[in-house]
């Protein structure tokens, strides 16, 4: 399936459910044009039976001519085989355009996710995101599953109106004016339908929101004894979503029953009509079974437009919850297309912060100590060009905030304390650009002390992780992030406490194996091990936020007291 290029410039402003669904559609052209001309052929092929139905009665038994008979006989036979062909065709083309249009809107939620980062989560609730993926991408898609056989139904209606008119002027008014009038009826139940609908949308993404949220920390509930604290809470949101479902469902079935109650009573009406015309002689016979015939087709159009109707609707409420997404602001934007383009710093460049005044010299292993662990986690975002203001940091005098996100990206990659894995084959997880072979995966997987976690799964590389690596303990799972960092290859790699979930024994040889491996090239660690400071080429201490002293782990420890004080108590933890 084609790519979205969220950020390509050549994409529209989606900022409106019209906008968004037109986008989407333009880009699946080819095959909601198929699915709407077989969807014509479709439903003429079914218009026009009852007409050689007439011409059938009419010429042939009533005139007792077999040849016309036979001849109208094949002519239904060929409208039948032709509306079989191209049903089938209209249904495969609308599955495909149902599910084009479905994905094509998840890929759009997940370039922005991708696009903006942390910004998305801080902005919305994560069950939110879930819920519009799930269930308002499958909405929008509906719209396009149903657009083959509205298109038929208005082609199909033209033909019946059109044959009316030429067989009977008041019956072919009735049908050219009744039809759009029950049509236009329905809105008086569309419209609280919509509103409707709308809340139990917001219900419902309420309610996946605080699932999603529970199941996350079932384990912290646990531990407080506060699972029955946030039962009641689900137990109250679901109430409250089976409360607004209800209301959905009134106004749901009075469209539905207006659906069988209009058509029902149109094709009364042009039945009592057509009959009354038979009677006067003003038609014939096979006139009166074609009326009678299209009385009954014609409930098909009339469905089919309430069901347009009902998944338009539905379509712009999911079109307005994905629109929320898409309207989520990236914390760092790159430079608006055109903008002078900014050099790029030499591969040896100090990374510098103003901010905290530590300047990261290049092929050093530099380890940053402080007290409290939200200041190096700070000095790690600036460093990497994360968070919501504009980081001070340059590299050789260039500000990170000018250069190409993409760039710093490549140059800069940031393990977190926590960092997350997915679903997937362990080789994927540590390697997700596949540029690396299995030797290369194993060294930096030896770097980062993991052998015993490849030997004790199934399959080794090629073992699938389970969602958020749940089946890992937190030391394996830091180990394993520590061997996709090291996989990176950048330039500079940041580590924030890579050691923290392990014993004392594997934290050393950790220590020895990174300070070999990344020999020449710029590595910093965010940590308080001293097993770790001691094998860092320099140290950093930093104070509410500052750099105030700069040595090897030893000349500090020896020099400076609130440094010694830390390490003691970061051992001692």
């Amino acid at each position: 399936m084609q790519q979205l290029p969220y950020a390509d410039p050549g994409t529209p402003d989606l900022r409106s459910p019209a906008r968004l669904l037109w986008w989407i559609a333009r880009g699946q052209w080819r095959t909601l044009l198929c699915g709407i001309c077989f969807g014509v052929v479709w439903m003429v092929s079914q218009a026009l039976l009852p007409l050689a139905v007439s011409r059938g009665i009419d010429e042939g038994i009533i005139s007792h001519d077999t040849s016309r008979l036979l001849l109208w006989g094949g002519v239904i036979l060929l409208l039948g085989a032709i509306g079989a062909g191209a049903g089938a065709a209209r249904h495969r083309f609308a599955v495909e355009n149902w599910l084009r249009s479905s994905f094509r809107s998840v890929q759009l939620i997940g370039y922005k996710g991708a696009d903006t980062g942390e910004a998305l989560p801080r902005t919305m609730p994560t069950g939110e995101v879930v819920a519009t993926v799930a269930s308002d991408s499958m909405r929008l898609g509906g719209l396009y599953d149903v657009t083959a056989r509205f298109a038929g139904a208005i082609v199909s209606y033209v033909v019946v109106a059109v044959v009316l008119l030429g067989t009977s002027r008041p019956l072919g008014l009735l049908v050219l004016l009744g039809v759009p009038v029950l049509v236009a009826s329905l809105s008086f139940i569309l419209r609280p339908l919509q509103k409707r609908q709308a809340a139990q949308r917001e219900e419902s993404g309420r309610l996946t929101t605080l699932g999603a949220d529970t199941v996350a920390g079932l384990r912290v509930l646990r531990g407080i004894g506060g699972e029955q604290t946030f039962l009641r809470r689900y137990e109250a949101q679901s109430q409250q979503v089976r409360r607004v479902g209800v209301n959905v469902a009134g106004v749901q079935a009075a469209l539905d029953a207006a659906q069988v109650l209009l058509p029902g009573v149109f094709v009364v009406l042009v039945t009592w009509l057509g009959a009354r015309f038979a009677l006067e002689g003003t038609i014939s016979p096979g006139d009166l079974v074609a009326f009678y015939g299209y009385s009954a087709f014609l409930v098909i159009p009339l469905r089919t437009a309430t069901e347009f109707a009902d998944r338009a609707t539905r379509a712009f409420i999911g079109a307005r919850k994905i629109i929320r997404v898409l309207s989520v602001e990236p914390d760092h934007a790159d430079p608006a297309p055109g903008a002078a383009s900014v050099p790029e710093p030499p591969a040896d460049a100090a990374l510098v912060d103003p901010a905290s005044g530590v300047t990261i010299e290049p092929g050093t292993l530099t380890a940053v100590v402080t007290a409290r662990p939200e200041e190096s986690s700070a000095l790690a975002d600036r460093l990497g060009r994360f968070g919501r203001t504009r980081t001070p940091a340059h590299l050789d005098g260039v500000a990170l905030a000018d250069l190409p996100l993409a760039t710093v990206r490549r140059r800069i990659v940031v393990s977190e304390t926590d960092p997350r894995l997915f679903t997937g084959t362990l080789r994927d997880e540590l390697d997700p650009r596949g540029r690396h072979d299995d030797d290369a995966i194993l060294a930096a997987l030896s770097v980062a002390s993991g052998e015993d976690v490849l030997e004790a799964l199934p399959d080794g590389l090629d073992s699938e992780v389970e969602e958020r690596g749940r089946s890992f303990s937190g030391g394996q799972r830091q180990r394993l992030a520590l061997t996709r960092a090291l996989l990176t290859g950048a330039d500079t790699l940041v580590l924030v406490e890579p050691t923290s979930a392990v014993d004392a024994h594997t934290a050393a040889r950790i220590a020895g194996r990174l300070a070999r491996a990344r020999a020449g090239r710029t590595t910093v660690v965010m940590t308080a091990s001293p097993l770790v400071l001691d094998q860092a080429d320099r140290v950093v201490f930093l104070e509410d936020g500052r750099a105030v002293a700069t040595g090897t782990h030893h000349e500090l420890m020896a020099s400076c007291t609130a440094y010694r004080d830390t390490v003691v108590r970061g051992e001692d933890g």
